[in-house]
């Protein structure tokens, strides 16, 4: 795959890794996803990790 830079390559990883996280756990990727971005930023930041698949 190609990045376009350092800092694109930085964030597809994170992409993939949350995705793979969520497939692991039996969650449905594409729907998580959707879910976290609609309420992320309403949400206090030191509850992030309320959005963990």
């Amino acid at each position: 795959m190609f990045a376009g830079s350092e800092g694109g390559g930085k964030a597809m990883a994170i992409a993939f890794t949350l995705i793979e996280s969520a497939k692991l756990n039996n969650v449905d990727p594409q729907a998580w996803l959707t879910s976290v971005l609609a309420q992320i930023a309403d949400h206090k930041i030191t509850c992030l990790d309320e959005f963990l698949p």
